[in-house]
């Protein structure tokens, strides 16, 4: 298993569960659009502010999203999702000392957000659009390859597996060998089994359970189950009111192997995994040696 991923100038230690903090420069991503997105712009002041609270809270890496990628959500333009995501990534950079994730299909944006100071390109369609591989092997940064059944604006229209997490395998498997032909180095590559993405209720919460099957492909995992609807299913929440079951939802994650999880609510996130590592420190500890 890859234990260390170089994003860019930087490098991401994964000897311990890592924290992304979710920025969304959006007036419709399902649970934060319009807070940072105001009027038309990107309100960099309370980008930075954000930012800023989330790295003091225990993020290492902020994912910057210029497209709402919730079921149902529209296609946004080329030209509006760069302008976007180049003013997030330049007031971040310019201003925070971290890992900056660009969440985007688009290889424009990748090249952009590169040039900018992006470490890592997260794309929630696997690099699938045409010319997205090779715009990320040319760029040198990190990838999160992700699984996705369908498009964002029909992906929940009764998605359909044989056995969920076997097929999410091997399309990730495929993925791989797909970035492995293009000359992209399996050092630099993080999956993502995709939670909420043509997804069922009942199928995440399997692919959860079984999440610990994904390690037999031998990169590192990250999850992003922070808000999302499949909560509501079980508990009658609005996005703003699902930290404690995302929270929970996250130690799970981890639990099964997750590296790396996508959230919302950095300070409880980052409360609670450090109780968990303080406790498998413990139980370390008092095995025989």
């Amino acid at each position: 298993m890859v234990n260390t991923i170089a994003c860019g100038a930087r490098t991401l230690d994964l000897s311990r569960p890592r924290i992304m903090g979710v920025l969304n420069v959006t007036p419709d991503s399902f649970s934060d659009g319009g807070q940072l997105y105001r009027d038309g712009h990107v309100d960099t002041d309370a980008l930075l502010t954000r930012a800023e609270q989330m790295l003091a809270e225990g993020a290492d890496i902020l994912d910057v999203g210029g497209e709402s990628t919730r079921p149902g959500a529209a296609v946004v333009g080329e030209a509006e999702e760069l302008d976007r995501v180049v003013t997030a990534v330049e007031t971040v950079a310019q201003h925070c000392d971290t890992i900056i994730s660009v969440d985007t299909s688009t290889p424009s944006v990748m090249r952009e957000s590169a040039r900018c100071g992006a470490g890592l390109l997260n794309d929630v369609r696997g690099f699938q659009r045409p010319q997205a591989l090779e715009t990320a092997a040319d760029s040198g940064l990190a990838l999160c390859v992700m699984h996705m059944q369908g498009e964002p604006d029909t992906m929940q229209t009764a998605p359909s597996y044989s056995d969920v997490v076997q097929d999410i395998a091997e399309f990730l498997s495929q993925r791989l060998a797909d970035v492995s032909g293009v000359g992209i180095d399996l050092d630099r590559v993080i999956i993502d089994p995709g939670f909420g993405f043509g997804k069922t209720a009942e199928q995440n919460f399997e692919l959860l359970a079984r999440l610990s099957e994904l390690q037999g492909i031998g990169q590192p995992v990250l999850v992003g189950l922070s808000r999302k609807s499949m909560i509501s299913s079980v508990l009658d929440r609005l996005p703003e009111q699902r930290m404690v079951a995302s929270v929970a939802l996250a130690l799970m994650a981890v639990e099964r192997g997750a590296r790396i999880v996508r959230v919302h609510d950095v300070a409880a996130t980052f409360d609670a995994l450090s109780m968990w590592q303080t406790t498998r420190y413990a139980l370390s500890q008092s095995q025989p040696s």
